[in-house]
């Protein structure tokens, strides 16, 4: 019996670029907001924009033709220009979210930012990443009291600095 060869399917490539564009720093979202207008009221050939929170004064507009960012573009005042293309892979660290407890170590120092500690000071004992924890002592306490606080309330202040240079004398 003859076997039937299943033909390939060929992949379609997009043929899309990425590019990157200068903005003013703090105006890039709404800078991506005008944008999305334009592509929808000039039905454009934009595919995607990207707004980076940690990367200020770029955005990365990703399209098959360039002249369809220059169209995109012009005329808004908080434009300052297009750098060029860029690579997907340059990309990819903005991409993939970062786990909040990833960084703090038992007796490093951090300042919780949200709930009703806001503003204290801590030192980490125990950093739980599957629940995305981290258990502190308040350094401004009298007695050593375990809180546990999710990752995102931390920041971290100093590097596993010992608790007696915070205390009151």
């Amino acid at each position: 019996m003859e076997t039937q060869e299943k033909p390939e399917v060929a992949k379609k490539r997009t043929g899309t670029s990425i590019f990157t564009i200068r903005t003013t720093i703090g105006q890039e979202k709404s800078v991506a907001e005008l944008i999305a207008n334009r592509v929808k009221i000039h039905d454009l050939v934009i595919k995607s924009i990207l707004v980076p929170e940690t990367l200020r004064g770029y955005i990365f507009i990703e399209t098959a033709k360039r002249d369809a960012i220059d169209e995109a573009i012009s005329g808004i005042s908080h434009v300052r220009g297009s750098v060029g293309k860029t690579h997907i892979t340059e990309l990819s660290h903005f991409l993939i979210p970062k786990p909040p407890t990833e960084g703090l170590e038992a007796g490093d120092i951090v300042e919780i930012t949200g709930g009703p500690f806001k503003g204290t000071r801590a030192k980490v004992t125990r950093v739980d990443t599957t629940k995305e924890e981290v258990t502190v002592e308040l350094l401004d306490s009298p007695a050593p009291i375990p809180i546990r606080v999710h990752g995102d309330y931390v920041r971290k202040v100093g590097d596993r600095i010992e608790a007696d240079e915070f205390s009151i004398r």
